[in-house]
């Protein structure tokens, strides 16, 4: 397969509606329900830990498969594992599947920075745990979880600046995802994370 075949299987793992294939098993359309966004928080949110649990290794095994598996395959360039990481964020975000609708990407940029850069995700992590605990808001701890991502990977790896500029792509990408949770978080009516409630990540 040539480098261009690759970069489009990684998009098309990355475009696996897996929320949706959770709700049809359930009997349920996430997009009908809670936030009506197709990621593993909604999912919880509507169908409970059962389902939101493999929903979420699934949407960042979405992100690792593209950059462990395909990426040796589509040629030594030092660049081509994140390239193949943020080809399928897209395609999780853009999902063809889907009509281009899809998740808001932090699981599945998580899967695909797993392998590359373990310290600075476990950085970005602990951020997210943080701010999770503190506020009780999914959107604001996943885009200052994402922004901290490209701060661990120059703090831990300065010279790795494939991952550095993939990481800031990622984190910006991450935060024009959630522009609608940041106008609620700035009008006060953002929720917190609650089953049952309407806001998610």
């Amino acid at each position: 397969m040539t480098l261009a075949l690759w970069l489009l299987a990684a998009y098309f793992t990355g475009s696996i509606p897996s929320s949706y294939i959770a709700g049809r098993i359930a009997g349920v359309d996430p997009r009908q329900h809670g936030s009506k966004n197709l990621g593993a928080t909604n999912v919880y949110r509507v169908l409970g830990w059962r389902y939101a649990i493999p929903v979420g290794l699934v949407d960042v095994a979405k992100g690792a498969i593209p950059v462990a598996v395909y990426a040796p395959h589509g040629g030594e360039h030092p660049w081509l594992p994140m390239t193949m990481g943020l080809a399928a964020v897209l395609g999780h975000v853009f999902s063809v599947f889907m009509r281009f609708r899809g998740g808001k990407g932090v699981a599945t940029a998580a899967g695909a920075v797993l392998g590359l850069a373990p310290v600075a995700l476990g950085l970005s992590a602990m951020v997210w745990l943080a701010v999770l605990a503190a506020s009780g808001y999914v959107s604001l701890a996943s885009m200052l979880g994402a922004v901290a991502f490209p701060v661990g990977a120059w703090l831990t790896a300065p010279n790795d600046g494939y991952t550095l500029v993939v990481g800031v792509a990622l984190a910006l990408f991450i935060v024009v995802t959630h522009r609608s949770n940041i106008r609620r978080l700035a009008a006060g009516t953002e929720n917190r994370f609650r089953r049952g409630k309407k806001e998610v990540s």
